[in-house]
């Protein structure tokens, strides 16, 4: 049985930028790495890797966001621009306290709504929002 859920992964092409937009969100770092080695290879099926990669956690501390640039080997595939009903990873949700400033703090970071803010019942605002390279992140601001 799964006893938690450690960390969402996303591969991201400027490590900085991706993480200065997720802190902006509201996420603090937790430290920087390198993963390499044999044995990471062994885990991932891609002997020789070499990643750096930065751990992100949310306020209440049991969410955590691992981005990561592959800087061996190359990035395989690109996913950035798939449309929402694609097959796969596709988006990571947070709730936040004020939607619309949310919005508001990482648009000078590439931040930008989907298609629109749109009020479910009286429950929750909710958006689609991509940031950085496109990386697709849901916002939902509870009501009430």
């Amino acid at each position: 049985m799964i006893v938690r859920m450690d960390n969402v992964g996303i591969v991201v092409e400027d490590l900085a930028a991706a993480v200065a937009f997720f802190q902006e969100l509201g996420l603090e770092a937790e430290g920087t790495g390198m993963v390499e080695g044999e044995w990471a290879g062994r885990v991932t099926g891609l002997p020789g890797q070499r990643v750096e990669i930065a751990m992100m956690r949310t306020p209440d501390g049991h969410g955590r966001l691992e981005l990561s640039r592959f800087l061996e080997p190359a990035v395989a595939a690109d996913h950035r621009r798939a449309p929402v009903n694609a097959l796969g990873y596709l988006r990571v949700m947070f709730a936040v306290d004020d939607l619309e400033a949310t919005i508001e703090r990482v648009r000078p970071l590439g931040g930008a709504v989907v298609g629109e803010v749109v009020r479910y019942e009286d429950v929750y605002l909710l958006c689609y929002l991509r940031g950085p390279e496109g990386v697709l992140i849901g916002l939902a601001q509870e009501l009430g």
